[in-house]
């Protein structure tokens, strides 16, 4: 059976979580892999809706287990995806969508060569910072660590994603990513 995997990167702020709900909307066969982290839950958030929040003692304790197909620590977190969820879904034939950071993006390509990576960038470093300040979840301190860290992850993607996707206007992006997964589903 062809795994159909797709993996959503890109700094903070620049849109992912809202292209994957528009996925979703538009694909009756997709699972959107839910993450879990070791960090704080935001106002607004959602344990196993928005994330899987456990404490590091417990995401530590499943790293040892062999349950995370990838992990990684950004921003002083700990985030990973669970291995058992993603093989369920793809065993059922869904297209599987992650929205994982850089680091969690190449370790899923060596376990999953087929993987489709897919990079979101801002159309430029001021609308980010824009985007990022209206979310209203961060602080000062936090905001300026993510959008040091933009930079680095930006270049990563350029150097390691196979498609690059310019999130300027929201329905283009989503209609690229449709056309990304259509072609990886072999339509």
């Amino acid at each position: 059976m062809k795994k159909r995997i797709i993996v959503i990167s890109g700094p903070s702020g620049v849109g992912k979580s809202t292209i994957c709900k528009e996925i979703i909307k538009r694909f009756d066969n997709v699972y959107l892999s839910i993450s879990t982290t070791t960090r704080e839950k935001k106002n607004g958030e959602q344990d196993g809706i928005d994330y899987y929040f456990v404490s590091r003692d417990e995401f530590e304790r499943q790293i040892k287990a062999g349950n995370f197909l990838e992990y990684a620590e950004v921003f002083g977190n700990l985030y990973g995806t669970s291995k058992d969820k993603l093989e369920q879904a793809v065993n059922e034939g869904k297209i599987v969508l992650l929205e994982i950071d850089v680091q969690g993006a190449q370790q899923v390509k060596k376990l999953y060569p087929e993987a489709e990576l897919v990079f979101v960038i801002p159309p430029k470093q001021t609308e980010l910072q824009s985007r990022i300040n209206g979310r209203g979840r961060d602080d000062q301190k936090e905001i300026e660590k993510r959008l040091a860290g933009a930079g680095i992850e930006i270049a990563a993607g350029w150097q390691h994603y196979g498609h690059m996707v310019i999130n300027d206007n929201l329905a283009q992006a989503v209609e690229e990513f449709v056309q990304i997964i259509k072609k990886a589903n072999g339509e």
